[in-house]
């Protein structure tokens, strides 16, 4: 394995020095749309609160809590994993997860569903009663309207087909805000953070607090640098899959598909670290599927 580390710590002085360029000049020109920027804005709680309180005005949020600072969630190696943007309680132990979404990708209320299955298994153990379950908002914020109806704002809850006030009440809500918004449907102040996502100034108090966070964080060269290692291995990763082509997986099954991306990423120099940081594995794990290939 000595062979295939070097081979990663070659590739991380020599590759990719044009695409950071790129990531580089791009850092710049960054606003809080972007998911890493806002996932490193909503660090601070008092912004992070505040944003929460103006989402669901109904609530009353004394304090929240960050669980972890980038919260991971995988039931088993063969699982598709997620990683959220922002994770965070309230003092009433309800679970906000918020997602910054720039792009329809067309399976955001699948995806919405994923999430929320993703957090409830992380919330019990076995043996626990179900009622342990805290209440939870799965809150994707949206550049576009992907409901096509112009609102700013889409709750959606459970509830009967044949009786719609009669609710299931199990503690889930799922909440899509659109920036594109064209109706007068929520508040003056969520308003002025949905306008300020797609670019417009405001002389409201807390988005000033947002633009200086915004700021302050473009101006950390430790998060910059963090950024342009992301984006690279994003769009290697991507490469790599085209590469592969969309069948490669499909017929030897999951666990077969993730085995042959983690061989062709250590054939093109990736470090054994970056593998496993990718895959969310132990070290170990890709050192085996190497030596096994040997």
């Amino acid at each position: 394995m000595e062979g295939i580390q070097s081979k990663g710590k070659q590739r991380q002085r020599t590759g990719g020095t044009g695409l950071r360029e790129v990531y580089q000049n791009r850092w710049d020109e960054l606003g809080l749309s972007n998911d890493f920027i806002f996932g490193k804005v909503m660090r601070n709680p008092a912004l992070c609160k505040e944003l929460l309180q103006l989402i669901l005005p109904e609530l009353n949020i004394d304090h929240i809590e960050y669980p972890e600072s980038q919260k991971t969630f995988q039931a088993d190696t063969d699982s598709k994993g997620i990683r959220v943007d922002v994770y965070v309680k309230d003092d009433a132990s309800r679970i906000y997860d918020i997602e910054m979404q720039v792009r329809d990708t067309g399976e955001l209320p699948q995806r919405s569903r994923y999430y929320q299955s993703a957090i409830d298994v992380e919330q019990i153990d076995k043996g626990e009663v179900y009622s342990m379950l805290g209440d939870s908002y799965i809150i994707f914020i949206c550049m576009t309207d992907i409901f096509k109806r112009g609102f700013h704002k889409y709750i959606f809850v459970n509830m009967c087909a044949e009786d719609k006030t009669l609710l299931l009440n199990d503690g889930t809500v799922k909440i899509f805000l659109n920036a594109r918004g064209v109706f007068d449907d929520v508040s003056d102040e969520l308003k002025a953070f949905l306008d300020y996502l797609t670019g417009k100034k405001s002389e409201n108090a807390y988005i000033k607090a947002l633009d200086n966070a915004v700021e302050r964080v473009k101006q950390n060269r430790e998060w910059r640098q963090e950024y342009m290692r992301v984006s690279v291995r994003d769009w290697d990763n991507r490469q790599l899959g085209r590469e592969e082509g969309i069948g490669i997986g499909r017929e030897a099954g999951k666990s077969d598909e993730r085995r042959a991306r983690i061989l062709k990423m250590l054939s093109k120099g990736y470090s054994v670290e970056e593998i496993a940081d990718l895959y969310e594995i132990t070290t170990e794990e890709v050192e085996k599927i190497g030596m096994d290939n040997e």
